[in-house]
Protein backbone atom coordinates (compact mmCIF):
# COMPACT_ATOMS: atom_id res chain seq x y z
CA UNK A 1 0.00 0.00 0.00
CA UNK A 2 1.32 3.45 -0.82
CA UNK A 3 0.85 6.95 0.46
CA UNK A 4 -1.94 8.73 -1.34
CA UNK A 5 -3.32 5.42 -2.65
CA UNK A 6 -4.81 2.24 -1.27
CA UNK A 7 -1.96 0.39 0.19
CA UNK A 8 1.53 -1.02 1.02
CA UNK A 9 5.33 -0.74 0.79
CA UNK A 10 8.46 -2.81 0.70
CA UNK A 11 9.64 -5.40 3.19
CA UNK A 12 8.03 -7.37 5.95
CA UNK A 13 8.65 -6.31 9.51
CA UNK A 14 9.15 -8.36 12.61
CA UNK A 15 8.45 -7.73 16.23
CA UNK A 16 10.21 -8.68 19.45
CA UNK A 17 9.66 -9.17 23.12
CA UNK A 18 10.88 -7.79 26.40
CA UNK A 19 13.57 -8.98 28.72
CA UNK A 20 13.94 -9.11 32.44
CA UNK A 21 16.70 -9.02 34.97
CA UNK A 22 17.51 -12.68 34.41
CA UNK A 23 20.70 -12.68 32.34
CA UNK A 24 19.41 -15.72 30.54
CA UNK A 25 16.91 -13.47 28.80
CA UNK A 26 19.61 -11.38 27.15
CA UNK A 27 19.86 -13.09 23.80
CA UNK A 28 22.65 -12.34 21.36
CA UNK A 29 20.49 -12.79 18.29
CA UNK A 30 17.49 -10.47 18.33
CA UNK A 31 15.89 -12.54 15.59
CA UNK A 32 15.29 -15.24 18.16
CA UNK A 33 12.36 -13.12 19.30
CA UNK A 34 10.68 -12.84 15.92
CA UNK A 35 7.12 -14.22 15.76
CA UNK A 36 6.25 -16.73 13.08
CA UNK A 37 2.97 -15.02 12.35
CA UNK A 38 1.99 -11.42 11.66
CA UNK A 39 1.67 -8.46 13.97
CA UNK A 40 -1.75 -9.52 15.15
CA UNK A 41 -0.55 -12.65 16.91
CA UNK A 42 -2.35 -11.93 20.13
CA UNK A 43 -5.16 -9.89 21.51
CA UNK A 44 -4.81 -6.48 23.06
CA UNK A 45 -4.32 -6.71 26.83
CA UNK A 46 -7.11 -6.43 29.33
CA UNK A 47 -7.91 -4.22 32.32
CA UNK A 48 -5.46 -2.43 34.50
CA UNK A 49 -5.67 -0.34 37.62
CA UNK A 50 -5.91 3.42 37.93
CA UNK A 51 -2.28 3.56 38.94
CA UNK A 52 -0.80 1.73 36.05
CA UNK A 53 -0.30 -1.72 37.50
CA UNK A 54 -1.24 -4.81 35.63
CA UNK A 55 0.02 -5.91 32.30
CA UNK A 56 -0.17 -2.69 30.34
CA UNK A 57 1.89 0.46 30.49
CA UNK A 58 0.59 3.31 32.56
CA UNK A 59 -1.65 5.98 31.05
CA UNK A 60 -0.03 8.68 29.00
CA UNK A 61 0.76 11.75 31.08
CA UNK A 62 -1.46 14.76 31.16
CA UNK A 63 -4.71 12.92 30.66
CA UNK A 64 -7.36 11.87 33.10
CA UNK A 65 -5.96 8.41 33.75
CA UNK A 66 -5.10 5.00 32.42
CA UNK A 67 -6.25 3.52 29.19
CA UNK A 68 -5.72 0.70 26.75
CA UNK A 69 -7.41 -1.48 24.23
CA UNK A 70 -9.19 -4.80 24.35
CA UNK A 71 -11.48 -5.43 21.42
CA UNK A 72 -12.38 -8.79 22.87
CA UNK A 73 -13.58 -7.57 26.28
CA UNK A 74 -17.21 -8.77 26.62
CA UNK A 75 -18.60 -5.69 28.34
CA UNK A 76 -17.38 -3.26 25.74
CA UNK A 77 -19.55 -2.07 22.90
CA UNK A 78 -18.31 -2.78 19.36
CA UNK A 79 -16.30 0.09 17.94
CA UNK A 80 -15.30 1.42 21.35
CA UNK A 81 -11.98 -0.33 21.20
CA UNK A 82 -12.20 -1.88 24.62
CA UNK A 83 -9.81 -0.50 27.13
CA UNK A 84 -7.85 -0.52 30.31
CA UNK A 85 -10.19 0.95 32.89
CA UNK A 86 -9.06 3.10 35.75
CA UNK A 87 -11.52 1.75 38.24
CA UNK A 88 -11.92 -1.74 39.50
CA UNK A 89 -9.83 -4.21 41.38
CA UNK A 90 -6.15 -4.29 40.56
CA UNK A 91 -4.75 -7.49 39.13
CA UNK A 92 -1.52 -8.54 40.90
CA UNK A 93 0.91 -8.38 38.00
CA UNK A 94 4.51 -7.33 37.61
CA UNK A 95 5.19 -3.71 36.69
CA UNK A 96 8.59 -4.28 35.06
CA UNK A 97 7.62 -4.44 31.41
CA UNK A 98 5.55 -1.25 31.29
CA UNK A 99 8.62 0.95 31.59
CA UNK A 100 10.96 -0.88 29.26
CA UNK A 101 9.34 0.91 26.36
CA UNK A 102 10.67 4.25 27.68
CA UNK A 103 14.19 2.93 28.16
CA UNK A 104 14.04 1.73 24.57
CA UNK A 105 12.78 5.03 23.22
CA UNK A 106 15.38 7.20 24.91
CA UNK A 107 18.12 4.81 23.91
CA UNK A 108 16.99 4.81 20.28
CA UNK A 109 16.96 8.59 20.01
CA UNK A 110 20.30 8.87 21.76
CA UNK A 111 22.03 6.15 19.77
CA UNK A 112 20.84 7.63 16.50
CA UNK A 113 22.27 10.92 17.65
CA UNK A 114 25.75 9.41 17.98
CA UNK A 115 25.52 6.92 15.13
CA UNK A 116 27.97 8.91 13.04
CA UNK A 117 30.82 7.67 15.18
CA UNK A 118 29.80 4.08 14.62
CA UNK A 119 29.76 3.85 10.84
CA UNK A 120 32.43 1.16 10.68
CA UNK A 121 30.47 -0.93 13.13
CA UNK A 122 27.22 -0.49 11.23
CA UNK A 123 29.01 -1.96 8.23
CA UNK A 124 29.98 -4.90 10.37
CA UNK A 125 26.45 -5.18 11.68
CA UNK A 126 24.72 -4.81 8.31
CA UNK A 127 23.41 -8.35 8.47
CA UNK A 128 21.69 -7.62 11.77
CA UNK A 129 19.61 -4.71 10.51
CA UNK A 130 15.97 -5.71 10.60
CA UNK A 131 13.67 -3.95 8.15
CA UNK A 132 9.95 -3.60 7.57
CA UNK A 133 7.42 -2.06 5.22
CA UNK A 134 7.19 1.73 5.56
CA UNK A 135 3.43 1.98 5.15
CA UNK A 136 0.79 -0.76 5.15
CA UNK A 137 -2.41 1.23 5.56
CA UNK A 138 -4.56 3.58 3.52
CA UNK A 139 -3.43 7.19 3.76
CA UNK A 140 -3.83 10.22 1.53
CA UNK A 141 -1.03 12.28 3.07
CA UNK A 142 1.54 12.77 0.33
CA UNK A 143 5.24 13.46 0.76
CA UNK A 144 5.81 17.21 0.45
CA UNK A 145 8.23 18.40 -2.16
CA UNK A 146 11.45 20.12 -1.17
CA UNK A 147 11.09 23.84 -0.53
CA UNK A 148 12.41 26.57 -2.78
CA UNK A 149 15.90 26.07 -1.37
CA UNK A 150 15.80 22.35 -2.09
CA UNK A 151 15.65 21.29 1.56
CA UNK A 152 12.99 19.38 3.52
CA UNK A 153 12.17 18.70 7.13
CA UNK A 154 12.28 15.05 8.23
CA UNK A 155 9.76 13.22 10.40
CA UNK A 156 10.58 9.87 12.00
CA UNK A 157 7.99 7.81 13.86
CA UNK A 158 9.50 6.03 16.86
CA UNK A 159 7.52 3.08 18.23
CA UNK A 160 7.96 1.11 21.41
CA UNK A 161 6.12 -2.16 21.15
CA UNK A 162 5.38 -4.60 23.96
CA UNK A 163 4.93 -8.05 22.48
CA UNK A 164 4.71 -11.23 24.53
CA UNK A 165 6.44 -13.88 22.46
CA UNK A 166 8.01 -16.37 24.84
CA UNK A 167 6.88 -17.78 28.18
CA UNK A 168 9.73 -15.92 29.88
CA UNK A 169 8.60 -12.66 28.29
CA UNK A 170 5.03 -13.21 29.43
CA UNK A 171 6.12 -13.72 33.03
CA UNK A 172 7.51 -10.20 33.07
CA UNK A 173 4.11 -8.63 32.56
CA UNK A 174 1.77 -11.17 34.03
CA UNK A 175 -0.74 -13.39 32.29
CA UNK A 176 -0.42 -14.95 28.87
CA UNK A 177 -3.42 -13.01 27.65
CA UNK A 178 -1.07 -10.07 27.21
CA UNK A 179 0.33 -11.65 24.04
CA UNK A 180 0.29 -9.57 20.87
CA UNK A 181 1.82 -6.46 19.36
CA UNK A 182 0.88 -3.05 20.70
CA UNK A 183 2.27 0.42 20.00
CA UNK A 184 2.68 1.39 23.64
CA UNK A 185 4.87 4.39 22.81
CA UNK A 186 4.30 6.49 19.70
CA UNK A 187 6.54 9.47 19.01
CA UNK A 188 7.13 11.78 16.07
CA UNK A 189 10.72 13.05 15.93
CA UNK A 190 10.78 16.16 13.71
CA UNK A 191 14.13 17.36 12.34
CA UNK A 192 13.93 20.85 10.82
CA UNK A 193 14.80 21.51 7.19
CA UNK A 194 17.88 23.49 8.18
CA UNK A 195 18.83 20.79 10.73
CA UNK A 196 19.08 23.41 13.47
CA UNK A 197 16.38 22.07 15.78
CA UNK A 198 14.43 18.93 16.66
CA UNK A 199 11.18 18.21 18.45
CA UNK A 200 9.82 14.93 19.79
CA UNK A 201 6.04 14.71 20.16
CA UNK A 202 4.50 11.81 22.08
CA UNK A 203 1.01 10.65 21.11
CA UNK A 204 -0.82 9.03 24.04
CA UNK A 205 -1.29 5.33 23.39
CA UNK A 206 -4.89 5.49 24.56
CA UNK A 207 -5.98 8.16 22.08
CA UNK A 208 -9.13 7.22 20.16
CA UNK A 209 -8.58 7.58 16.41
CA UNK A 210 -9.70 6.20 13.07
CA UNK A 211 -7.36 3.36 12.13
CA UNK A 212 -7.52 2.91 8.35
CA UNK A 213 -7.76 -0.32 6.43
CA UNK A 214 -4.38 -2.05 6.78
CA UNK A 215 -2.76 -5.17 5.40
CA UNK A 216 -0.40 -7.25 7.51
CA UNK A 217 2.83 -7.43 5.44
CA UNK A 218 3.63 -10.93 6.74
CA UNK A 219 0.28 -12.69 6.52
CA UNK A 220 -1.39 -10.39 3.96
CA UNK A 221 -4.48 -10.39 6.13
CA UNK A 222 -6.53 -7.23 5.49
CA UNK A 223 -7.93 -5.49 8.56
CA UNK A 224 -10.95 -3.22 7.99
CA UNK A 225 -10.90 0.37 9.20
CA UNK A 226 -11.95 0.81 12.81
CA UNK A 227 -12.40 3.54 15.39
CA UNK A 228 -10.43 2.53 18.47
CA UNK A 229 -7.35 3.51 20.42
CA UNK A 230 -4.17 4.09 18.49
CA UNK A 231 -2.02 1.47 20.21
CA UNK A 232 -4.11 -1.26 18.55
CA UNK A 233 -2.80 -0.19 15.13
CA UNK A 234 0.45 -2.14 15.45
CA UNK A 235 -1.45 -5.42 15.72
CA UNK A 236 -3.47 -4.59 12.60
CA UNK A 237 -0.67 -4.42 10.05
CA UNK A 238 2.59 -3.67 11.79
CA UNK A 239 4.44 -0.34 12.06
CA UNK A 240 3.25 0.58 8.57
CA UNK A 241 -0.35 0.61 9.83
CA UNK A 242 0.58 2.79 12.78
CA UNK A 243 2.42 5.14 10.41
CA UNK A 244 -0.67 5.48 8.19
CA UNK A 245 -2.81 6.12 11.27
CA UNK A 246 -0.45 8.83 12.55
CA UNK A 247 -0.30 10.50 9.15
CA UNK A 248 -4.08 10.60 8.90
CA UNK A 249 -4.37 11.97 12.44
CA UNK A 250 -1.78 14.74 12.04
CA UNK A 251 -1.65 15.41 8.28
CA UNK A 252 2.12 15.27 8.78
CA UNK A 253 4.04 13.07 6.33
CA UNK A 254 6.22 10.50 8.15
CA UNK A 255 9.41 9.75 6.25
CA UNK A 256 10.60 6.74 8.27
CA UNK A 257 9.77 4.59 11.27
CA UNK A 258 11.98 3.02 13.88
CA UNK A 259 10.55 0.37 16.20
CA UNK A 260 12.15 -0.70 19.43
CA UNK A 261 12.17 -4.13 20.96
CA UNK A 262 13.50 -4.45 24.46
CA UNK A 263 15.97 -7.34 24.16
CA UNK A 264 19.15 -5.25 24.38
CA UNK A 265 18.14 -1.89 25.74
CA UNK A 266 18.66 -2.50 29.45
CA UNK A 267 22.19 -3.73 28.81
CA UNK A 268 22.90 -0.66 26.69
CA UNK A 269 21.81 1.67 29.49
CA UNK A 270 24.42 0.00 31.71
CA UNK A 271 27.10 0.28 29.03
CA UNK A 272 26.54 4.04 28.87
CA UNK A 273 27.31 4.36 32.57
CA UNK A 274 23.98 5.83 33.64
CA UNK A 275 22.45 9.29 33.48
CA UNK A 276 21.92 12.10 35.95
CA UNK A 277 18.50 12.90 37.42
CA UNK A 278 17.36 15.13 40.26
CA UNK A 279 14.65 15.13 42.94
CA UNK A 280 13.61 18.02 45.19
CA UNK A 281 13.15 15.70 48.16
CA UNK A 282 14.38 12.25 49.05
CA UNK A 283 12.07 9.71 47.45
CA UNK A 284 10.98 6.16 48.20
CA UNK A 285 8.21 5.00 45.90
CA UNK A 286 6.62 2.15 47.83
CA UNK A 287 3.20 0.78 48.84
CA UNK A 288 1.35 2.98 51.33
CA UNK A 289 -1.84 2.65 53.34
CA UNK A 290 -3.54 4.85 50.75
CA UNK A 291 -2.19 3.12 47.64
CA UNK A 292 -1.41 -0.40 48.75
CA UNK A 293 -0.50 -1.71 45.33
CA UNK A 294 1.96 1.04 44.48
CA UNK A 295 5.66 1.45 44.44
CA UNK A 296 8.34 1.10 41.80
CA UNK A 297 10.89 0.70 44.57
CA UNK A 298 12.77 3.86 43.55
CA UNK A 299 14.79 5.17 46.52
CA UNK A 300 17.02 8.20 46.05
CA UNK A 301 18.39 10.96 48.29
CA UNK A 302 17.53 14.59 47.71
CA UNK A 303 19.37 16.29 44.86
CA UNK A 304 21.21 14.84 41.86
CA UNK A 305 21.97 11.15 41.37
CA UNK A 306 23.40 9.08 38.52
CA UNK A 307 21.13 6.12 37.87
CA UNK A 308 21.44 3.09 35.61
CA UNK A 309 20.21 -0.46 35.27
CA UNK A 310 17.33 -1.45 37.54
CA UNK A 311 17.30 1.93 39.26
CA UNK A 312 16.84 3.65 35.88
CA UNK A 313 13.84 1.44 35.21
CA UNK A 314 12.41 2.33 38.59
CA UNK A 315 12.78 6.02 37.78
CA UNK A 316 10.98 5.66 34.49
CA UNK A 317 8.07 3.68 35.90
CA UNK A 318 7.52 5.81 39.03
CA UNK A 319 4.09 7.44 38.99
CA UNK A 320 2.61 8.00 42.44
CA UNK A 321 5.69 9.63 44.00
CA UNK A 322 5.73 12.14 41.12
CA UNK A 323 2.04 12.88 41.64
CA UNK A 324 0.35 11.59 38.52
CA UNK A 325 0.89 10.66 34.88
CA UNK A 326 1.87 14.21 34.01
CA UNK A 327 4.60 14.09 36.64
CA UNK A 328 5.84 10.78 35.38
CA UNK A 329 6.02 12.18 31.84
CA UNK A 330 8.14 15.05 33.10
CA UNK A 331 10.48 12.59 34.82
CA UNK A 332 10.74 10.50 31.66
CA UNK A 333 11.53 13.59 29.59
CA UNK A 334 14.21 14.54 32.13
CA UNK A 335 15.78 11.10 31.77
CA UNK A 336 15.62 11.24 27.98
CA UNK A 337 17.29 14.67 27.82
CA UNK A 338 19.99 13.61 30.25
CA UNK A 339 20.71 10.45 28.28
CA UNK A 340 21.13 12.39 25.06
CA UNK A 341 23.49 14.86 26.74
CA UNK A 342 25.47 11.95 28.16
CA UNK A 343 25.85 10.34 24.75
CA UNK A 344 26.94 13.61 23.15
CA UNK A 345 29.53 14.27 25.85
CA UNK A 346 31.32 10.95 25.43
CA UNK A 347 34.15 10.65 22.91
CA UNK A 348 33.33 7.24 21.54
CA UNK A 349 36.15 7.37 18.98
CA UNK A 350 38.69 6.83 21.76
CA UNK A 351 37.18 3.53 22.87
CA UNK A 352 36.37 1.27 19.88
CA UNK A 353 35.57 -1.70 22.09
CA UNK A 354 32.93 0.23 24.02
CA UNK A 355 31.61 1.76 20.81
CA UNK A 356 31.23 -1.69 19.29
CA UNK A 357 29.35 -2.91 22.35
CA UNK A 358 26.93 0.02 22.21
CA UNK A 359 26.36 -0.39 18.47
CA UNK A 360 25.87 -4.14 18.72
CA UNK A 361 23.36 -3.79 21.54
CA UNK A 362 21.51 -1.01 19.73
CA UNK A 363 21.22 -2.99 16.50
CA UNK A 364 19.67 -5.86 18.39
CA UNK A 365 17.12 -3.55 19.96
CA UNK A 366 15.33 -2.01 16.98
CA UNK A 367 14.18 -2.44 13.42
CA UNK A 368 13.65 0.25 10.80
CA UNK A 369 11.56 0.95 7.73
CA UNK A 370 13.21 -0.56 4.70
CA UNK A 371 14.14 2.68 2.94
CA UNK A 372 16.68 3.48 5.67
CA UNK A 373 17.69 -0.13 6.32
CA UNK A 374 21.35 0.11 5.29
CA UNK A 375 24.43 1.06 7.32
CA UNK A 376 25.09 4.09 5.11
CA UNK A 377 21.56 5.47 5.46
CA UNK A 378 21.53 4.92 9.20
CA UNK A 379 24.91 6.62 9.40
CA UNK A 380 23.65 9.63 7.44
CA UNK A 381 20.55 9.84 9.63
CA UNK A 382 22.64 9.65 12.78
CA UNK A 383 24.93 12.42 11.57
CA UNK A 384 21.97 14.71 10.89
CA UNK A 385 20.47 14.10 14.33
CA UNK A 386 23.87 14.46 15.98
CA UNK A 387 24.20 18.01 14.69
CA UNK A 388 21.30 19.32 16.80
CA UNK A 389 22.26 20.96 20.09
CA UNK A 390 20.29 19.87 23.17
CA UNK A 391 19.23 23.50 23.62
CA UNK A 392 17.37 23.20 20.31
CA UNK A 393 15.58 19.97 21.27
CA UNK A 394 12.02 20.07 22.59
CA UNK A 395 10.08 17.13 24.03
CA UNK A 396 6.33 17.34 24.50
CA UNK A 397 3.09 15.35 24.62
CA UNK A 398 0.14 15.82 22.28
CA UNK A 399 -2.51 17.84 24.14
CA UNK A 400 -5.48 15.58 24.85
CA UNK A 401 -8.88 15.52 26.53
CA UNK A 402 -10.99 12.77 28.04
CA UNK A 403 -12.79 10.69 25.42
CA UNK A 404 -16.56 11.42 25.60
CA UNK A 405 -17.20 7.77 24.74
CA UNK A 406 -15.10 6.55 27.65
CA UNK A 407 -13.97 9.34 29.97
CA UNK A 408 -12.43 6.95 32.46
CA UNK A 409 -10.01 5.26 30.09
CA UNK A 410 -9.39 6.93 26.74
CA UNK A 411 -8.45 10.26 25.21
CA UNK A 412 -9.09 12.35 22.12
CA UNK A 413 -6.85 15.08 20.71
CA UNK A 414 -7.49 18.46 22.34
CA UNK A 415 -7.92 21.65 20.34
CA UNK A 416 -4.32 22.60 21.14
CA UNK A 417 -3.13 19.51 19.27
CA UNK A 418 -3.85 21.34 16.01
CA UNK A 419 -1.25 23.94 17.00
CA UNK A 420 1.34 21.23 17.56
CA UNK A 421 0.64 19.66 14.15
CA UNK A 422 0.78 23.10 12.52
CA UNK A 423 4.20 23.67 14.07
CA UNK A 424 5.39 20.41 12.53
CA UNK A 425 3.81 20.96 9.11
CA UNK A 426 5.19 24.47 8.83
CA UNK A 427 8.59 23.49 10.23
CA UNK A 428 8.41 26.12 12.98
CA UNK A 429 10.89 25.59 15.81
CA UNK A 430 9.27 24.62 19.09
CA UNK A 431 12.06 26.14 21.15
CA UNK A 432 12.74 29.86 21.40
CA UNK A 433 16.54 29.53 21.35
CA UNK A 434 17.12 30.06 17.66
CA UNK A 435 16.76 33.07 15.40
CA UNK A 436 13.18 33.31 14.20
CA UNK A 437 12.71 33.10 10.43
CA UNK A 438 11.05 36.15 8.89
CA UNK A 439 7.53 35.57 7.61
CA UNK A 440 7.46 34.78 3.92
CA UNK A 441 10.99 33.44 3.70
CA UNK A 442 12.18 29.92 3.10
CA UNK A 443 13.60 27.67 5.73
CA UNK A 444 17.34 28.01 5.63
CA UNK A 445 19.35 25.30 3.94
CA UNK A 446 22.22 23.62 5.80
CA UNK A 447 24.58 25.63 3.59
CA UNK A 448 22.92 28.96 2.84
CA UNK A 449 23.61 30.40 -0.58
CA UNK A 450 22.88 33.70 -2.22
CA UNK A 451 19.55 34.01 -4.04
CA UNK A 452 19.73 32.91 -7.66
CA UNK A 453 17.45 32.78 -10.67
CA UNK A 454 15.66 35.41 -12.74
CA UNK A 455 13.46 38.10 -11.24
CA UNK A 456 9.74 37.46 -11.13
CA UNK A 457 7.59 38.69 -13.97
CA UNK A 458 5.29 41.65 -13.46
CA UNK A 459 2.33 40.59 -11.25
CA UNK A 460 -0.25 41.54 -13.89
CA UNK A 461 1.33 39.08 -16.35
CA UNK A 462 1.31 36.01 -14.04
CA UNK A 463 -1.75 33.74 -14.37
CA UNK A 464 -2.74 32.30 -10.98
CA UNK A 465 -5.31 29.59 -10.30
CA UNK A 466 -6.76 29.60 -6.78
CA UNK A 467 -8.21 26.33 -5.44
CA UNK A 468 -10.43 25.89 -2.38
CA UNK A 469 -8.85 23.15 -0.27
CA UNK A 470 -10.30 24.19 3.08
CA UNK A 471 -12.12 20.90 3.51
CA UNK A 472 -8.76 19.49 4.54
CA UNK A 473 -9.95 15.96 3.94
CA UNK A 474 -12.81 14.76 1.79
CA UNK A 475 -15.15 14.10 4.75
CA UNK A 476 -15.16 17.69 6.08
CA UNK A 477 -16.99 20.77 4.84
CA UNK A 478 -15.11 23.44 2.91
CA UNK A 479 -15.45 27.18 3.58
CA UNK A 480 -17.72 28.63 0.90
CA UNK A 481 -16.28 31.04 -1.70
CA UNK A 482 -12.81 30.80 -0.16
CA UNK A 483 -11.01 30.57 -3.52
CA UNK A 484 -12.88 33.63 -4.81
CA UNK A 485 -11.94 35.64 -1.72
CA UNK A 486 -8.23 34.89 -2.09
CA UNK A 487 -8.33 35.52 -5.85
CA UNK A 488 -9.81 38.94 -5.12
CA UNK A 489 -7.00 39.64 -2.62
CA UNK A 490 -4.43 38.72 -5.27
CA UNK A 491 -6.07 41.02 -7.84
CA UNK A 492 -5.91 43.83 -5.31
CA UNK A 493 -2.16 43.11 -4.96
CA UNK A 494 -1.72 43.45 -8.73
CA UNK A 495 -2.12 39.83 -9.85
CA UNK A 496 -5.01 40.67 -12.15
CA UNK A 497 -4.95 37.27 -13.85
CA UNK A 498 -5.79 35.43 -10.61
CA UNK A 499 -8.97 33.37 -10.95
CA UNK A 500 -10.77 30.92 -8.64
CA UNK A 501 -11.03 27.32 -9.75
CA UNK A 502 -14.56 25.94 -9.69
CA UNK A 503 -13.40 22.53 -8.44
CA UNK A 504 -12.44 22.09 -4.78
CA UNK A 505 -9.40 19.97 -3.90
CA UNK A 506 -9.23 19.23 -0.14
CA UNK A 507 -5.78 19.90 1.32
CA UNK A 508 -4.62 20.01 4.96
CA UNK A 509 -2.10 22.77 4.21
CA UNK A 510 -1.78 25.81 1.96
CA UNK A 511 0.61 25.45 -0.98
CA UNK A 512 1.75 27.38 -4.04
CA UNK A 513 2.93 25.18 -6.91
CA UNK A 514 4.32 26.06 -10.32
CA UNK A 515 4.91 23.98 -13.48
CA UNK A 516 8.17 22.11 -13.10
CA UNK A 517 8.85 22.72 -16.79
CA UNK A 518 8.92 26.48 -16.18
CA UNK A 519 12.10 26.08 -14.15
CA UNK A 520 13.64 28.99 -12.29
CA UNK A 521 11.32 31.53 -13.87
CA UNK A 522 8.27 29.63 -12.65
CA UNK A 523 9.81 29.37 -9.20
CA UNK A 524 10.38 33.14 -9.07
CA UNK A 525 6.84 33.89 -10.24
CA UNK A 526 5.30 31.51 -7.69
CA UNK A 527 7.46 32.97 -4.94
CA UNK A 528 6.17 36.47 -5.73
CA UNK A 529 2.58 35.19 -5.42
CA UNK A 530 3.39 33.60 -2.06
CA UNK A 531 5.02 36.75 -0.70
CA UNK A 532 2.01 38.87 -1.70
CA UNK A 533 -0.11 36.89 0.78
CA UNK A 534 2.69 36.31 3.32
CA UNK A 535 2.85 32.60 2.59
CA UNK A 536 6.27 31.12 3.53
CA UNK A 537 8.46 30.43 0.51
CA UNK A 538 8.94 26.95 1.99
CA UNK A 539 5.36 26.27 0.80
CA UNK A 540 6.37 26.93 -2.82
CA UNK A 541 6.92 23.69 -4.75
CA UNK A 542 7.38 22.56 -8.37
CA UNK A 543 4.66 20.35 -9.85
CA UNK A 544 4.79 17.99 -12.82
CA UNK A 545 1.04 18.40 -13.45
CA UNK A 546 0.41 22.11 -12.82
CA UNK A 547 -0.27 24.17 -15.94
CA UNK A 548 0.08 27.53 -14.18
CA UNK A 549 0.97 28.93 -10.76
CA UNK A 550 -1.66 27.33 -8.50
CA UNK A 551 -2.47 28.45 -4.98
CA UNK A 552 -4.37 25.89 -2.92
CA UNK A 553 -5.99 27.42 0.15
CA UNK A 554 -5.73 24.64 2.73
CA UNK A 555 -7.65 23.75 5.87
CA UNK A 556 -5.03 25.69 7.83
CA UNK A 557 -6.25 29.00 6.29
CA UNK A 558 -10.01 29.16 6.60
CA UNK A 559 -10.35 32.92 7.00
CA UNK A 560 -8.53 36.17 6.29
CA UNK A 561 -6.15 37.13 3.49
CA UNK A 562 -2.87 37.27 5.44
CA UNK A 563 -1.55 33.74 5.76
CA UNK A 564 1.10 34.74 8.32
CA UNK A 565 -1.61 35.27 10.94
CA UNK A 566 -2.34 31.53 10.85
CA UNK A 567 1.23 30.46 11.51
CA UNK A 568 2.26 29.47 15.02
CA UNK A 569 5.15 31.51 16.37
CA UNK A 570 8.55 30.05 17.12
CA UNK A 571 8.47 28.61 20.60
CA UNK A 572 4.67 28.80 20.57
CA UNK A 573 4.08 25.36 22.07
CA UNK A 574 0.78 25.17 24.00
CA UNK A 575 1.19 24.90 27.77
CA UNK A 576 -0.99 21.81 27.70
CA UNK A 577 1.79 20.01 25.79
CA UNK A 578 4.01 20.08 28.93
CA UNK A 579 7.19 20.66 26.93
CA UNK A 580 10.78 20.24 28.15
CA UNK A 581 13.94 21.67 26.61
CA UNK A 582 16.73 19.18 26.05
CA UNK A 583 19.38 21.40 27.66
CA UNK A 584 17.54 21.89 30.95
CA UNK A 585 19.83 20.64 33.72
CA UNK A 586 18.36 22.70 36.54
CA UNK A 587 15.01 21.03 37.06
CA UNK A 588 14.35 18.60 39.89
CA UNK A 589 11.27 16.47 40.30
CA UNK A 590 8.97 17.38 43.22
CA UNK A 591 7.97 14.43 45.40
CA UNK A 592 4.60 13.84 47.04
CA UNK A 593 4.95 14.11 50.86
CA UNK A 594 3.91 10.54 51.63
CA UNK A 595 6.78 9.21 49.45
CA UNK A 596 9.53 11.25 51.11
CA UNK A 597 11.95 9.71 53.57
CA UNK A 598 14.65 11.00 55.90
CA UNK A 599 17.50 10.19 53.53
Amino acid sequence: MRDGSMGGGQDAASNHGDLGWNDGLYRDDARAYAPETGYGGGRIPGPRSPHGGGDGPDPIPGGPGAGGADDSTPDRAPGHGGGHRRGGRRRPRSRKRKVLRWVAIVAAVGVLGTAGAAYGYYEYLAGKIRKGERVSGKTTVAKPKANANGTSAMNIMILGSDSRISADDQKLGGAADSAGARADVIMIAHLSADRSNMSVVSIPRDTRVDIPECEDPKTHHVYPKVNTIINASLGRGGPGCTLATVQNLTNVYIDHWLMIDFSGVVKMADVLGGVQVCVEHSVWDRPTKYIKHGGSGLKLPRGKSVIKGKQALQWLRTRDAFGDDSGRAKAQHMYMSSLIRTLRSQNLFTNPSRLNKIATTAMGAFEVSSEIGTPKKLYDLGMELKSVSPSRMTMLTMPHDADPQDKNAHYIPAADADTVWSLLRNDVAMDANGKAKPTGTASASPKPSAPSGPPAAAPATIPVTVVNGTAGTSDKAAVGHRAAAIATALKTAGFTKAEPDQTAAPSPGTTVVYPAASGEQGKSDATSVAKALKIPVSNVKPSATAKAVTLTVGADWREGTDYSTTLPKQGGVPKSADSLNGADTTGCMPIQPIYRWAG
